[in-house]
């Protein structure tokens, strides 16, 4: 436990900060799984209805820094490109 009363505020900020963290990666991932089912599934209309929203949660993830700004390019481009496949199929 730390002894120093500045550690011991450090310690609760970084709790906070996991916590909230958390939060936003998990929004994120459920906002993408969700894109994914629908292209999995073959839903064309309501995967153009989630991309935007999905990937506006993406570029805010990252921006906070939660995810590396790569990763985020990297998840955008690959939903962007399935969605894409949909409307060619």
């Amino acid at each position: 436990m730390a002894n120093i009363k500045s550690a011991e505020k450090r310690i609760g900020q970084t709790q906070r900060d996991r916590e909230r963290n958390r939060s936003y990666r998990s929004r994120m991932r459920g906002a993408v799984r969700q894109l994914r089912e629908a292209v999995s599934a073959g839903d064309a209309s309501k995967a153009q209805e989630l991309l935007p929203g999905t990937l506006e949660l993406i570029d805010s993830t990252a921006q906070k820094k939660v995810i590396h700004r790569n990763a985020a390019a990297r998840t955008k481009s690959r939903l962007s490109r399935a969605v894409a496949s949909l409307d060619k199929s």
